[in-house]
């Protein structure tokens, strides 16, 4: 997630594919962290950085620099290995690289009006994308293989967008998500499911990816907020949650799994013939808020990082989840919530840790 340049501490914040490990860029180098205790990994000092990507656990890391040092150009990708503090390769472009994401078979480089596809392995182009003018580098992208889909914006009017498959290297489809520009927006773990945001910021729209057009619509709120993030929790079927980060300083949580559900059991006749973005977009019910998570405007990003099911032990119906839900803000700070809902539309939160990352990077002897 690169950010536009600012003067926030932090230029850049990731996660990598399992949400294991998170990334910072700063204007001194990028920093490596475990998600699960929060302790710095990997740190090096070479400059301001735009894009820091991880491979899952590997020690390969896709940079881009923030062109505040001539040697950093963001023209330029390194890829790069953390446990040889060596370059392995640098592709360089035309203009400015706003993108980067990776799983185990492609590499995908976004530049302001065209997309790359690499097989990562050889760094052979397998294709090349043409595009509305993309300046902001929205995109989304599923690591898994056997969903290995490709989201970018299809209109710089409205919020319709372009679905690839990256292996088969085809298109899969458009979608018309919404009629504003979109924001941002993130596919599921597994490839099944989009979720979408526009620069309107009061709907959460989500599609099943097979279906292009049958969609699930949240309404966040009434006012407009951009919308920073967008983040499903692990899944192998249907996302028990969705989470949103808005620059209104709060996060909001909607119990996807349960509401999916809900509507199909309660939908009745009048369900069975209304669409579902429509019956659901009635439903203000499956929405939850952790108010003044982060201070409003700052950026923010967030990442379930696990989701722990609870399951009837008489019918095996899910009747409760447990996730875990870590956030990164651009001022500097982690934050890790307990969040806990059930089929009932109970709520509760509770907030897990929070340290600064910038003082913990100064304290850390860690240096590779």
């Amino acid at each position: 997630m690169a950010n536009q340049p600012s003067s926030y501490p932090i230029l850049c914040a990731s996660f990598n594919q399992d949400a294991s490990l998170f990334a910072i860029g700063t204007r001194d180098g990028f920093r490596i962290f475990d998600s699960n205790n929060g302790r710095l990994c990997y740190e090096r000092a070479l400059g301001a950085f735009n894009i820091v990507e991880m491979l899952f656990s590997s020690n390969l890391v896709a940079i881009v620099g923030a062109g505040e040092q001539p040697s950093l150009s963001p023209r330029r990708l390194c890829l790069f290995n953390t446990m040889s503090g060596n370059a392995l390769r640098e592709l360089n472009f035309l203009t400015s690289i706003l993108a980067v994401r990776m799983n185990r078979k492609r590499l995908i480089v976004l530049l302001q009006d065209k997309t790359y596809i690499y097989d990562i392995n050889s760094l052979t182009i397998l294709d090349t994308i043409d595009t509305v003018p993309n300046l902001k580098g929205i995109c989304a992208f599923s690591p898994s293989l056997d969903g290995c889909f490709l989201a970018l914006p299809a209109s710089i009017t409205k919020g319709s967008l372009l679905l690839y498959n990256v292996m088969e290297l085809q298109l899969h489809c458009e979608i018309d998500a919404h009629l504003a520009p979109l924001a941002t927006m993130v596919l599921s773990s597994n490839g099944m499911y989009i979720a979408t945001a526009s620069e309107q910021g009061t709907m959460i729209r989500v599609h099943l990816v097979s279906e292009a057009t049958k969609s699930y619509s949240f309404r966040r709120g009434s006012y407009p907020s951009t919308i920073f993030s967008l983040s499903f929790g692990q899944c192998s079927q249907v996302p028990e949650i969705l989470v949103a980060t808005s620059s209104s300083g709060s996060v909001h949580v909607f119990p996807l799994g349960f509401a999916i559900n809900q509507s199909r059991r309660s939908g009745g006749f009048l369900g069975s013939i209304m669409l579902d973005s429509i019956s659901d977009a009635l439903d203000p019910a499956h929405h939850h808020i952790v108010h003044n998570a982060v201070p409003a405007g700052i950026k923010s990003y967030a990442v379930i990082r696990k989701v722990d099911r609870v399951a009837d032990t008489s019918s095996s119906e899910i009747v409760a989840c447990r996730a875990t839900l870590a956030i990164i803000t651009y001022n500097g700070y982690f934050q890790e919530y307990n969040l806990s809902l059930s089929n009932q539309n109970e709520f509760s939160r509770s907030l897990d840790c929070e340290f600064n990352l910038l003082t913990a990077i100064a304290n850390n002897d860690v240096r590779l």
